[in-house]
């Protein structure tokens, strides 16, 4: 039997937030998921009159913190960010395919991708509908 090697056993051991390039490697998720949305025709009419650059921020910071990473989010409560909103679950499926889209892009693996949608479905109920 080998004995794992130490880059295997790193790997094993990093947080979501590490295996995604840290904040550089999600910056640049993130830049690619608002591409995506902005050409969704399924969302793009919510994020029309939204600033860019503060949803990219918000973005980064709320999965940097919520990947493992040492940022805070400064952002509000996913209830209070999407109360009124009324999404329903046609748009969210378009926002997880966006962020899965935007994942393949970035070559991101099997694993990492399965966590991130599982942590996009936890929001569900915060986000949906409110």
């Amino acid at each position: 039997m080998n004995a794992p090697t130490e880059t295997a056993l790193q790997q094993d051991t990093a947080t979501l937030y590490e295996r995604l390039g840290s904040r550089p490697g999600i910056e640049a998720i993130v830049e690619d998921i608002w591409n995506n949305h902005v050409s969704n025709p399924l969302v793009n009419k919510r994020y029309a009159n939204s600033d860019p650059a503060t949803v990219k921020r918000l973005v980064t910071e709320m999965c940097c913190a919520g990947f493992g990473g040492p940022e805070t989010y400064t952002g509000r409560d996913m209830i209070t960010t999407h109360k009124g909103m009324n999404i329903n679950d046609t748009e969210f499926v378009a926002v997880c395919d966006d962020v899965l889209k935007a994942l393949d892009k970035h070559n991101v693996g099997k694993r990492e991708r399965d966590e991130v949608l599982c942590i996009l479905y936890s929001l569900k109920g915060d986000v949906v509908y409110q």
